[in-house]
């Protein structure tokens, strides 16, 4: 009985390609789960130092206290709440010199730093105030809030018109964090001040321009940082030494002296802030997330490659065959993730990719007939992993390039069966499928 196989390859082809993306999905789903393994061992990091600082102040703070008589017509009763006034900086200049010391726990890095923190300005004075009817006014303080008080390395330096201040810990601000310092009747009049302290944190700095003028000037060792927040610096340099970048608004930009009030008690997250992100220079897990992403497409160039060796040499290749070269590239991606963790993503790559080339070209030696054939396969193999890793790093023009290379291998197939008359080989068995004839 004459096998027709010929005529079921191509259907069995593209099933095998999909059955192949169950373990590439397999791959990727690790891929996630390390991910937030190393998610978690960075939360272990912060959980024993301290975390993303975000830096509110200072501020001047009134309180005063409100009493009220409530009646639900069968009694009464005094209920006393306490209110607060807040006076802004006319002027805020923040210098930070930020060190960073990578850190890390078994296989993952974070970055903490230690920053020396300068705030500079001018205070506005406490103007003469009456409180509403049956309120009294409390002590007014300054107060300085820092989002992870943890990270307070030193007691901070504050002086307020050339007189240093004595520092409490608390912000007094609702739940917030941080330090006050109480206000007698002569620090209420204002003046200049000068606030230094040293602040640990991890990963992000954030400042939030509350001056009506406001002005940060931040440098790091870090050579790749992320700028963001709601305004992007007017100035930056970043070497492999490190960065240096400038921030400067207004409240003509920001509206602070609304938004706070409207903010303050609720996520500071909502208020206007002048932020860097430390952040790794490559994502190794979001590089194999996209390099899994064109396993299909690479699996499909792989087989269509044997389909033409078949078509244009008379070879018979069985479908276990292209099962076992299709495990092998599937296998790929695994090992890629693995290295990755310890090599970095380039090595990791380079030395997944010839590892796969290596074997493939070894057992393709005897698929197709010999070494010549095999080598030709490895080396063809060999260039669709060099301009897979040119699409991973092209992230910007990924796609043109993608677009070009798919309209590349159609255009090549087109022209090397342009010649080939499908319906003879459609209607022949399997062992008596003629070459192509040559081209022109």
């Amino acid at each position: 009985m004459v096998k027709q196989i010929f005529n079921h390859k191509i259907f069995l082809l593209l099933l095998l390609s999909l059955l192949l993306m169950v373990p590439v999905q397999s791959i990727m789903e690790l891929n996630r789960e390390r991910q937030a393994y190393r998610s978690e061992a960075i939360q272990q990091i912060m959980a024993s130092t301290s975390g993303h600082q975000r830096l509110i102040g200072p501020i001047v703070v009134q309180p005063y206290t409100s009493e009220h008589i409530l009646n639900d017509g069968k009694e009464s009763r005094r209920e006393v709440e306490t209110l607060y006034r807040y006076l802004l900086p006319e002027q805020l200049d923040a210098t930070v010199d930020m060190e960073v010391t990578p850190r890390k726990l078994g296989i993952y890095q974070a970055q903490p730093y230690q920053a020396n923190v300068t705030l500079t300005g001018q205070l506005p004075s406490l103007p003469d105030w009456q409180p509403p009817r049956n309120s009294i006014p409390g002590q007014p303080y300054l107060s300085l809030v820092v989002s992870d008080a943890r990270g307070i390395t030193q007691i901070p330096a504050i002086t307020l018109a050339n007189e240093p201040l004595a520092v409490i810990p608390g912000a007094r601000l609702g739940t917030l964090s941080g330090v006050h310092v109480p206000l007698t009747t002569k620090q209420q009049q204002g003046g200049r001040f000068e606030v230094r302290f040293s602040l640990q944190g991890m990963e992000k700095f954030s400042l939030i321009p509350i001056g009506r003028d406001s002005k940060l000037t931040l440098s790091g060792n870090w050579p790749h940082p992320n700028f963001l927040g709601d305004f992007l610096p007017t100035s930056r340099k970043v070497q492999e030494k490190g960065f240096n970048a400038h921030w400067q608004t207004s409240w003509f930009a920001t509206d602070m002296e609304n938004q706070f009030h409207d903010s303050i008690f609720g996520p500071s997250e909502k208020l206007p802030s002048f932020s860097v992100s430390l952040v790794q220079p490559v994502d190794h897990y979001q590089l194999n997330e996209r390099a899994a992403k064109y396993a299909l497409l690479f699996i499909g160039l792989t087989f269509l490659s044997f389909f033409m060796f078949e078509l244009l040499k008379g070879l018979r290749v069985h479908p276990i065959q292209y099962a076992l070269v299709g495990m092998g590239l599937a296998i790929f991606y695994l090992v890629l993730l693995a290295l990755t963790e310890h090599l970095g993503f380039a090595w990791a790559y380079l030395i997944a990719a010839l590892a796969s080339v290596a074997l493939n070209g070894f057992y393709l030696s005897h698929v197709l007939g010999g070494p010549k054939q095999g080598m030709g396969f490895a080396a063809l193999l060999g260039l669709v992993y060099a301009i897979l890793f040119g699409l991973l790093q092209a992230e910007e023009t990924a796609l043109l390039l993608g677009a070009l290379l798919l309209f590349a291998i159609l255009t090549l197939v087109m022209v090397l069966t342009r010649k080939l008359d499908w319906y003879r080989v459609m209607s022949r068995p399997d062992d008596q499928i003629p070459a192509a004839e040559q081209a022109d």
